[in-house]
């Protein structure tokens, strides 16, 4: 009989086809979580085993029995606060985030890196209750410790208002029946190599991307209703479980005439759609000197430095492109240096950089408005220069949303990654992927944020990489202003 974790439970709640393909076709599986989501999880959970105190830790070992002795160890010697302590009643075993011990009872939290508490959460701290409840123990709470979206750090860390807990006792105690019944339904679902007969639904999607979502949507045939870019998945799978699922299906359909273009261009490979006028309108909305902005950020789970929100963004990096008086093209950027807040130095030498009263333009204006509008409000001294370049900020993504401007290869997006490929389809140096090492915003952000664990050698070497990959996305927009400007 297989063991049922805490995760494995989980995973049967949201499909219970997921856990049998994860026992007998491992290999159709296909990684879909994020490595700075996992680390912002683990750095959660390692700040929150502090929050009551003292603590003693149970080691992870993958020997279960060991871990399973040493939480006995602790509650020997009457330990008050156990983190990782870990159980089993029959088959089934769970590691507690935090377990808390008084004379008459226990009290279960467990730790979330998110700032809201989910349905997923209450089934996994429900049946962590539950295995306690059944070797013995009084249960007195059953918790969800989650972070705080409103904390802002302000002086010392201060862990009573970084974290939100939430009592569920009450529905832990109400799940115990379906908890039984769910049990016995996996251990049967465990024991058969019949594969389970589950079609496509939301639970492919929610409360988690399903990694075997490729594996059980084989049947489905490409130019789908799943590559529709935009529609919620609501409703594609509104209309997959009505049988409209081929874009040839879609065409015949009441849906958003946007969803309908680009199925249209990719069928019938139409030719670009170029709207001259309203792209002149655009243009003229734009003065010379034009300069093109683009930050890079990371963002913390736990605020490292004043004013900073949980999951706030950091920036510390920017490129920028401009044109002097002769008409050439310059360039101008900044990195930070590694484990300081990058702030301050930035926001300095942008207000430098930037002249007063000059046209800015982005691609998606409103990430790099919130990067400013965040550094105006932390800075008093710097405020009015860091407004001038808020205000003059322009959105050159605005033909392609508005699709005044589009063809087939942009695949109904209006994302920079989709724009660019689409509009120069042959030119190596406009392309992504002949960067080094970092080719992405994600990859920007999770290698800027362990770079001091780097040898001196490789961080020059990744600083260079970061400084070309900022560098592609500001020339990258020039060059999609120049393309706009010969439509002229």
């Amino acid at each position: 009989m297989s063991n049922i974790s805490k995760s494995l439970y989980c995973n049967y709640v949201q499909c219970k086809k997921m856990i049998w393909l994860n026992k007998y076709k491992k290999e159709e599986y296909v990684e879909t979580k994020n490595d700075s989501v996992m680390e912002n999880g683990n750095e959660v959970g390692d700040l929150a085993r502090s929050y009551f105190g003292n603590y003693s830790l149970v080691k992870y070992n993958e020997v279960l029995i060991n871990m399973i002795m040493e939480t006995k160890k602790y509650l020997k010697q009457k330990k008050s606060i156990i983190c990782e302590a870990s159980f089993k009643f029959d088959n089934l075993f769970s590691s507690i985030d935090i377990l808390k011990i008084d004379d008459n009872g226990v009290s279960i939290y467990e730790v979330k890196s998110s700032t809201e508490v989910k349905d997923i959460y209450k089934d996994d701290a429900s049946f962590q209750a539950y295995i306690l409840r059944k070797l013995g123990f009084n249960v007195k709470s059953v918790n969800i410790m989650h972070l705080n979206s409103n904390y802002v750090l302000k002086g010392k860390l201060d862990l009573s208002n970084l974290f939100v807990i939430e009592d569920i006792t009450d529905l832990s105690i109400i799940k115990e029946k379906e908890i039984e019944e769910n049990v016995k339904e996996i251990n049967e679902i465990l024991d058969s190599e019949i594969e389970i007969d589950e079609d496509i639904d939301l639970h492919c999607f929610k409360p988690y991307d399903c990694p075997f979502f490729k594996y059980c949507s084989r049947h489905i045939k490409e130019n789908n209703v799943f590559e529709v870019r935009g529609m919620t998945i609501n409703k594609k799978i509104e209309l997959y479980k009505k049988g409209i699922i081929s874009f040839d299906e879609l065409l015949k359909e009441d849906i958003n005439e946007k969803y309908l273009e680009q199925i249209d261009f990719r069928l019938n490979n139409k030719k670009p759609k170029i709207n001259k006028e309203k792209i002149k309108e655009f243009l003229d909305t734009l003065k010379d000197p034009i300069y093109f902005l683009d930050f890079e950020t990371y963002q913390d789970a736990i605020p490292k430095y004043e004013g900073q929100s949980v999951y706030g963004k950091v920036p510390f990096q920017y490129s920028l492109h401009y044109y002097d008086k002769d008409n050439n093209l310059k360039h101008k950027e900044f990195l930070s240096k590694e484990d300081i807040d990058p702030r301050r130095s930035l926001a300095e030498q942008l207000v430098k950089d930037i002249p007063n009263n000059v046209c800015v333009l982005a691609y998606n204006m409103s990430f790099e408005k919130s990067v400013i509008k965040n550094l105006a409000e932390l800075y008093e001294d710097l405020s009015e220069d860091l407004l001038k370049i808020y205000n003059n900020i322009k959105d050159l993504m605005v033909p392609f949303k508005s699709r005044d401007y589009y063809v087939k290869e942009m695949d109904g997006s209006y994302s920079i990654k989709y724009v660019l490929p689409a509009l120069f389809k042959d030119d190596p140096s406009l392309d992504y992927h002949n960067l080094e090492l970092v080719h992405n915003g994600s990859e920007a952000m999770d290698t800027f944020k362990k770079l001091g664990s780097y040898s001196e050698e490789e961080r020059k070497k990744i600083r260079k990489s970061l400084l070309k990959y900022c560098e592609l996305d500001t020339y990258a927009m020039v060059k999609i202003y120049e393309k706009l400007k010969e439509i002229e």
